[in-house]
């Protein structure tokens, strides 16, 4: 008699069900991790948005555009598009959408969101007083 080696193909069924049924049940979990984590990202960017706008501020006596900051920071808060910064699947733009110096002065308001599609829609907001405030969901 012949010593056989290998799996039969019964036995490789079997792993990739079970592989496949691992699969079906971990996708959701991750991809609830990978949101979780795109939010996180854009919470911290207002954090240091917020934190830029005020040292702009004692240096020039108001608040910056998201444009103005944007090169203040030398680019690394993401990718200006007229008035709108880009930082991965976030959209960061200022209310009103331009602001003049005189309203810079006193105030400034930065909505980040992301649009839905698979995930749910993500909106935070942050202001003058420092305050982050979530919007949505």
């Amino acid at each position: 008699m012949r010593k056989e080696k290998g799996f039969s193909l019964v036995e490789l069924l079997i792993v990739l069900v079970i592989l496949g049924i691992l699969a079906v049940i971990v996708f959701p979990f991750l991809r609830r991790a990978r949101s979780a984590a795109e939010n996180a990202n854009a919470y911290a960017t207002m954090r240091t948005i917020i934190s830029a706008e005020f040292s702009y501020y004692s240096q020039n006596a108001r608040f910056a555009r998201l444009d103005e900051l944007n090169a203040h920071q030398g680019g690394g808060l993401g990718e200006i598009s007229g008035n709108t910064l880009y930082r991965g699947s976030f959209t960061f733009q200022m209310v009103p959408v331009n602001p003049t110096d005189s309203q810079l002065r006193n105030e400034f308001t930065i909505v980040a969101s992301k649009p839905g599609g698979i995930d749910l829609p993500y909106t935070i907001s942050g202001n003058h007083t420092g305050q982050i405030t979530e919007i949505m969901p």
